[in-house]
């Protein structure tokens, strides 16, 4: 619009110095051409000033092209960059008034101009007027959709960040929540139990007293290093220094035996890439040793991630056999089956129905490495979201006085 002004400024003044080049009107003519493209050149600065500052600037513009007119009509055509100019700067109310005006002043200057009554000059100007203001204001109304929906969409994105990050929150909340289930409380449990026992034989039997101390003090060891391995987001301490699943679960089942007196066998049945190498274990007699191992060698296969997590649900799940089933045993199976790996914690425990909730044994001893003792109820949720990240399942077997089987699989197909 800017340039458009300009060009019909100079042909309207190029027009009326060739048609009148003696006449007395010619040096006001110029001048206040020469005046009025300055004033409209100091439009950005108006209008960088203020409202109200650009819109006297608008005025200013206006009369001094309203004079122009009066003296040359052939200077009626640049209205339509003024058009323009009122409807960006004024309300649409005031500019449509200012247009119409504009349009009526045009129309007198180019019958002024015919040699006779032409009535195209009547209605052309009309025409281009209300077609230059319908587009503007058509534009002006997209224009401001636009807007609303650029707010739109950037509320929604911070709404959307705000949720991510409550999101992310939670699912830290929850990991915390847990890591501090299946390694720290469950430390602490069995560290209360050994320092009970200690208690009670300090006197008697200082020897197992010290023992039982001994005993505690290394699980407050490792635990530490489960603190500092969970706070760093890092695998749990018997997989962080790059050691096997199958490595991590049989020092697990040697752990326990010894801090417990529970029996715990581990078995190793095929490997990720192979065929199923051996039966599976079935729950050892009172003599079991722990820390046994049968069937073939794991040779990697699962995520650091996964491995993780079947680690942390095997801790869970002994932690509860230790103190919920009164079992006399339990074996920890891993099994590789060609496109799973499958990880059982098994006792002989006292067993409860987990399709009945009134089940006694269910809610007096939860009865197996799967059940919940009160006050707790983390443990089968942690589990099961800890698989659900990799797609696998949780199943629990159970059955008054037959102990119980924990199952957990992840497919290897997608890891």
């Amino acid at each position: 619009m800017h340039t458009a002004f300009v060009l019909l400024l100079g042909a309207s003044l190029t027009r009326f110095v060739v048609h009148h080049p003696g006449a007395a009107r010619v040096p006001w003519v110029i001048g206040l051409s020469v005046a009025l493209a300055v004033l409209y050149a100091l439009g950005p600065a108006a209008g960088k000033a203020g409202p109200s500052t650009h819109r006297l600037w608008l005025a200013a513009v206006v009369v001094a092209w309203v004079v122009i007119v009066l003296l040359a009509p052939s200077f009626a055509w640049c209205a339509i960059p003024l058009f323009y100019t009122g409807l960006r700067t004024l309300p649409a109310r005031a500019a449509i008034i200012l247009v119409s005006a504009l349009t009526v002043l045009v129309v007198i200057s180019q019958l002024r101009l015919a040699d006779g009554f032409d009535p195209n000059l009547l209605l052309l100007p009309p025409a281009v007027a209300g077609l230059a203001t319908a587009v503007f204001l058509h534009m002006q109304r997209q224009a401001a959709r636009q807007h609303a929906l650029i707010d739109d969409l950037v509320r929604t994105q911070r709404e959307l960040a705000a949720t991510e990050r409550r999101a992310g929150a939670l699912a830290e909340r929850q990991r915390l929540a847990m890591e501090i289930h299946d390694s720290l409380a469950q430390g602490l449990s069995s560290q209360q139990m050994l320092l009970q026992a200690a208690a009670r034989t300090w006197d008697t039997d200082p020897a197992t007293a010290r023992t039982h101390v001994t005993t505690a003090t290394s699980i407050v060891a490792r635990n530490l290093a489960e603190a500092r391995a969970f706070v760093h987001d890092l695998a749990p301490a018997d997989l962080a220094d790059g050691g096997t699943l199958h490595d991590a679960l049989r020092a697990l089942a040697e752990r326990e035996s010894a801090e417990s007196g529970l029996p715990v066998r581990f078995h190793l049945d095929g490997s990720p890439g192979g065929a199923r190498g051996g039966t599976s274990a079935g729950i050892p007699g009172g003599t079991a040793s722990g820390g046994t191992a049968s069937g073939g060698t794991a040779s990697g296969g699962l995520p650091a991630a996964a491995e993780a997590a079947l680690m942390r649900i095997a801790q869970g799940a002994l932690a509860n056999v230790r103190e919920h089933a009164g079992a006399s045993a339990a074996v920890i199976t891993l099994s590789y089956l060609g496109d799973q790996a499958v990880l059982d914690i098994a006792d002989d425990g006292r067993g409860f129905d987990p399709a009945d909730p009134t089940d006694p044994a269910a809610r007096a001893a939860p009865g197996s490495g799967a059940a919940e003792g009160a006050g707790r109820g983390h443990g089968l949720p942690a589990m099961r979201a800890r698989l659900r990240q990799f797609g696998g399942t949780l199943t629990v077997e159970s059955g008054a006085g037959e102990g119980t089987v924990v199952t957990a699989t992840i497919p290897l197909e997608h890891q």
